[in-house]
């Protein structure tokens, strides 16, 4: 995992029930953070920027990735339009180049 870019899309797993979905995604950032081994990053892009929020189980999980040293990102285009600068709960604001960036040193794995 350590050189690895989690590009999170969404802020559940899956296309089916939403609950579930939330819970999956829970569960695997619960699961990551055991890991012997974090990503270099977590970038959270489009609807994955709820993930980062209140809103979302997995925000206390994101907090607590990042206090134990990973990257974790949000987009600026999409944290300014769903308007939710003042509802992260964990994270960092950052533009796109940024990703690219981390997209150019590391394998990226993406979670929808």
């Amino acid at each position: 995992m350590k050189n690895k870019v989690i590009l999170l899309l969404s802020d559940r797993l899956g296309s089916g029930d939403a609950d579930l979905g939330e819970t999956v995604l829970e569960t695997f950032f619960v699961l990551l953070k055991q890991n012997g081994e974090k990503p270099a990053a977590v970038f959270c892009m489009n609807r994955g920027v709820f993930a980062l929020t209140g809103q979302s189980l997995a925000s206390l999980h994101l907090k607590e990735l990042e206090e134990a040293g990973v990257a974790v990102l949000a987009c600026k285009t999409c944290v300014n339009h769903y308007g939710l600068a003042e509802e992260l709960e964990a994270g960092q604001i950052v533009g796109m180049d940024q990703f690219l960036e981390l997209a150019n040193r590391h394998e990226v794995l993406t979670l929808a």
